[in-house]
């Protein structure tokens, strides 16, 4: 089934190479298909990586990085602003891409492709802002300052369920501090990859630049390992479980490379008494089943004080009741199909596990059949009553369910927030100053982002992304994660006409 956005888009159902940046390599006799959630429909196909290939990419990128990190970084800041230009131009076909392949809305498919385009004006103005800092010296007639320059070649695996935002955020700031980028995307949805390559070719070709400054390779944890082992390839960003994250930190680390982990998620938001209802509403429910709950930032527990409780608890019930579950391409319809059956049979697992811990479900789930629902990857969002120390409640279960538990003071409210492996985002929801305060403050929240009077699930680019515990401790897009693709540099300059040591020792000769 040919959609006419993937023709905009420059994609055809046949295999597309491996891209790296304006021409496919050959060699590859495996592939993968792209088969969309919404529909069971065979999008397309991509040739899997070799290892000569994957040399190959490797080759160019750092023959194009001996370009790259010698254009004044604002020059490269004009680059990443031409490729904002384009993503502008094909925001809707992109977005539409992004969300018949991974299954999400369609609105938050265009806000995926708005998050790129914000990440490319922020990394522009970030090109004039790449800081260092001057320090005095000890001995007379020194100075000493910092300066940052590029790494080389970084490294960018991606998840699924954020198939081009999370890219971005990696490979926008890379390239204006000078590295050059080579992505793994998710094997699950292969062609967004390739779309934003095709793309991103156009503003290489324009201004005659090489095409390994920006490269992708396609394949599944294997390909993926080509590059947490390789030497040469000098940060490793890896968005995706914590059990991968493990992976990747510990080969990383092996050969003493940088590694970038924005790992697993268990969010909880704080309802107090005296917090608004139709904001809670807005952001749990948004929070919970916002891309099927397939974010790592999705609502996964709701702690709510027990004067509030059961009015909690019929409010959400009455809103999930209206939740629309469908094509995720009709702009009517809520929630979309989770990614694949693997994804479903994990949901069906996760509501098995809470009828054995005695859970009791105020919404409950279930696999929707029928017309319009032929994939098999349409579930409905639930809702369970639970405890915090049930296994099931500690893991992250990347679907739509949501837990309620009950507190009685802000400070155990607190402790059931924190008390979970992960440590990505938490929000209270109050309009009581000391309760907000004490949430922000280092004996609350231990989670990397934490918001007061909004969900847990979407994200600013202007803010460090990323989180604490087996979140990963990682940090992307705003802020100074800037730092993170670069190294440092201390800088010593002696203008007089000796040679004084520091700590004032003495060695004459």
């Amino acid at each position: 089934m040919q959609k006419d956005f993937l023709r905009k888009l420059g994609l055809k159902a046949k295999n597309h190479g491996t891209w790296t940046g304006q021409e496919a390599l050959t060699g590859s006799a495996r592939s993968l298909h792209s088969q969309s959630p919404v529909d069971n429909t065979h999008i397309g196909s991509v040739t899997i990586t070799t290892r000569d290939q994957y040399e190959q990419v490797i080759t160019r990128a750092r023959e194009a990085f001996e370009v790259w990190r010698q254009m004044p970084a604002p020059k490269r800041g004009e680059i990443v602003r031409q490729y904002g230009d384009i993503l502008r131009q094909y925001k809707d076909p992109l977005g539409r891409l992004v969300s018949y392949e991974m299954g999400k809305s369609l609105q938050e498919g265009f806000g995926e492709v708005q998050e790129m385009i914000d990440i490319c004006d922020f990394a522009v103005g970030l090109s004039r802002q790449l800081y260092g800092l001057s320090m005095h010296s000890e001995r007379p007639a020194h100075r000493m300052y910092e300066q940052w320059h590029p790494l080389g070649i970084v490294g960018i695996i991606s998840a699924f369920n954020f198939p081009v935002a999370v890219w971005s955020w990696n490979a926008m700031i890379a390239l204006v501090c000078g590295d050059v980028c080579v992505w793994k995307p998710s094997e699950k949805v292969p062609l967004c990859a390739v779309a934003c390559q095709n793309l991103f070719r156009k503003v290489l070709e324009a201004n005659n630049l090489p095409e390994g400054i920006c490269s992708v390779i396609n394949g599944d944890y294997r390909v993926g390992e080509f590059m947490t082992k390789d030497p040469r390839v000098a940060l490793v960003s890896a968005t995706g479980s914590t059990r991968m994250g493990k992976i990747v930190g510990k080969t990383v680390a092996e050969r003493l490379g940088r590694s970038l982990l924005e790992l697993g998620g268990n969010n909880a938001i704080i309802v107090t008494p005296s917090s608004d209802l139709k904001i809670v509403l807005t952001g749990a429910v948004f929070g919970a089943v916002g891309t099927a709950g397939q974010r790592c930032t999705s609502t996964r527990r709701l702690i709510v004080h027990e004067s509030q409780y059961n009015e909690v608890k019929k409010v959400l019930a009455s809103a999930y009741k209206q939740l629309r579950i469908g094509d995720p391409l009709n702009p009517d319809n809520h929630v979309g199909p989770l990614i694949d059956t693997g994804a479903v049979d994990n949901y069906l697992h996760a509501i098995e596990e809470i009828k054995k811990a005695g859970g009791a479900f105020v919404v409950e789930g279930g696999v929707l059949s029928g017309p319009g629902y032929e994939s098999g990857c349409y579930v409905k969002p639930c809702i369970a009553e639970a405890q915090n120390d049930w296994a099931i409640v500690q893991h992250e279960t990347f679907a739509p369910i949501l837990y309620l538990l009950k507190y009685k003071t802000i400070e155990e409210a607190i402790a059931i927030q924190n008390g979970v492996p992960q440590g990505l985002s938490s929000a209270i929801m109050t309009n009581d100053l000391k309760e907000a305060e004490l949430f922000l403050s280092a004996s609350g929240s231990d989670c990397g982002i934490a918001n007061v009077n909004i969900g847990t699930s979407g994200a600013e680019i202007g803010g460090a992304f990323g989180g604490e515990k087996e979140t990963g401790g990682g940090r992307e897009s705003g802020s100074d994660a800037w730092k993170a693709y670069m190294r440092r540099q201390t800088n010593t300059i002696n203008y007089s006409d000796t040679v004084p040591l520091a700590q004032g020792i003495k060695f004459d000769l």
